[in-house]
Formats: structure tokens, sequence, C-alpha cells
């Protein structure tokens, strides 16, 4: 391609762009001025969750359990 060829094509997009960016600025004060801000409500604070409590039965049956994961796994590696 010869240099004034590509120039032309370079001024050409330049051009283009100038157009498109003057018709986007246009809009965006248009959509600015249209759009307001609503009145939004302050967030609705986030239930704290409760702590999840273990009756003294369950935390002893899941104790054993675990006790006997151990000695099992302790009487497979000897």
């Amino acid at each position: 391609m010869a240099i004034d060829s590509i120039l032309a094509q370079i001024d050409a997009e330049i051009a283009r762009l100038t157009q498109a960016r003057s018709l986007l600025a246009s809009f965006g004060t248009v959509a600015v001025a249209v759009i307001e801000p609503k009145e939004t409500k302050a967030p609705a604070k986030a239930k704290k969750k409760k702590k999840r409590v273990l009756s003294p039965e369950a935390r002893k049956s899941i104790a054993d359990a675990q006790r006997k994961r151990w000695a099992a796994q302790k009487a497979k590696s000897k």
C-alpha cells in the first residue's frame, strides 16, 4: 500500500471515530438529565445466623464415632 492511501484510511477512521464520540457525548448528557437517581431505602440488615448447638447426647455420639474411627485406623496401621 502506498503511504498516501494509508494516511487517507487513517484520516477516514479519525473522522468516523470523532463523529461517534460526539454522538455518544451528546447522548450521555441527555441520558444523565433523563435518568435521575431514585430514593433508595436503607439496606436491610442481614439477620445473623444463630449458632448451631448440639445436644450433649449428639456431641457424645459424634465423639464416640470418631474414637471408633481412630481405633480402626490405629489397628489398621499396625
